[in-house]
């Protein structure tokens, strides 16, 4: 049985929606986890839409970190240097998915994400 389930859209105001793709996109302006820890901090009490987008890119942004630290000490093996590859273009590509769909109003959930920030 398969199940069609439509995730719950949110009216946004125009604020809200740059504050989430700023959030979602930090990693590419160079500010990968400051800027989403900044606006969850700020907006978890006025907007609860903004900061869970923001928490979801704060644990992303956090988990990339994690995996490219791993993935270092294994470029000495030559296995790293593919795996970060990975990582980056994963990042690239999963950060724009999450921005479009945080302004259409849906809290975007990233896959292999560590939830560190609950």
């Amino acid at each position: 049985m398969e199940y069609d389930i439509e995730p719950a859209r949110v009216s946004l105001s125009g604020t809200e929606r740059i504050w989430i793709v700023l959030s979602h996109l930090s990693w590419l302006i160079g500010v990968p986890f400051l800027l989403p820890l900044v606006v969850y901090l700020v907006m978890r009490h006025e907007s609860p839409v903004v900061a869970a987008n923001a928490r979801e890119a704060l644990n992303f942004h956090l988990s990339l970190i994690i995996y490219t630290l791993c993935c270092v000490p294994l470029a000495l093996i030559l296995i790293g240097v593919p795996l970060l590859i990975v990582v980056g273009f994963g990042g690239l590509i999963l950060s724009i998915v999450a921005a479009v769909k945080g302004s259409d109003g849906i809290i975007y959930r990233y896959p292999a994400c560590l939830r560190l920030v609950p």
